[in-house]
């Protein structure tokens, strides 16, 4: 199925009957397995992941490297376009308790409950980078630019080399987190690296840095030259 990322990342539904609507137009129900990919940005695909993880879907894999991989290891294409068969869904069920709203942030700023981290470039989490009327980053907020997780050829690192990132990031899987990032997407691919790594309490600020630095009772932090 081709999942428009791009179109739900526009506005995100914000009732579960919305989002039974939305799934049902694609064919998946909460029971639905399915298997996410896009093309060698990793990006797409995760938020697609994530988006399903939140509209209640169980079971969502992610086919690591995309397409190119899939072709680089034989596995069989094809190029007629394939169209969903709508189903009706019954009871909606969405887990809210993947998504993190700005008040609920403002509250880890004040008391420290979470880890907050940080996937936008280096640029943008100094301030360097203009992308909101305010520019820099969440209070607290750890910098771990979402390439990090992802070897030469765009595939996730192994486990040994994500457990040693988090670890040198001084990151605690056992500990609740919030990632975020300008709009979802890059945050989406720390929200899977850490659940990759056994992360049982992770929050993606989908609205991110396009809300939290453009609002106006929200604080911002730029690192001391």
């Amino acid at each position: 199925i081709r999942l428009p990322t791009g179109e739900w990342s526009k506005a995100v539904p914000d009732t579960p009957e919305a989002w039974a609507k939305r799934l049902g137009q694609i064919g998946v129900t909460s029971d639905t397995p399915a298997v996410v990919y896009g093309g060698a940005d990793v990006r797409d695909a995760t938020r697609a992941w994530w988006l399903l993880k939140y509209a209640g879907v169980e079971e969502v894999k992610l086919l690591n490297g995309g397409l190119p991989a899939w072709e680089k290891a034989d596995g069989p294409t094809e190029t007629r376009a394939n169209t969903a068969r709508p189903v009706e869904i019954g009871k909606p069920v969405v887990r809210s308790g993947r998504l993190a709203e700005k008040k609920d942030v403002l509250d880890i700023v004040k008391d420290k409950s979470a880890q907050i981290l940080d996937a936008r470039s280096e640029g943008e989490y100094c301030g360097t980078s203009e992308t909101a009327k305010r520019n820099g980053h969440i209070p607290g907020a750890i910098a771990i630019e979402w390439t990090e997780l992802l070897d030469k050829d765009k595939k996730f690192k192994s486990a040994q080399d994500l457990q040693k990132l988090f670890a040198d990031k001084n990151v605690d899987l056992d500990k609740p987190v919030v990632t975020y990032c300008q709009s979802g997407g890059r945050a989406a691919v720390l929200a899977f690296g850490l659940e990759l790594m056994g992360a049982k309490n992770v929050r993606n600020y989908y609205k991110s840095w396009s809300e939290w630095g453009n609002a106006d009772d929200t604080p911002v932090e730029v690192p001391k030259k």
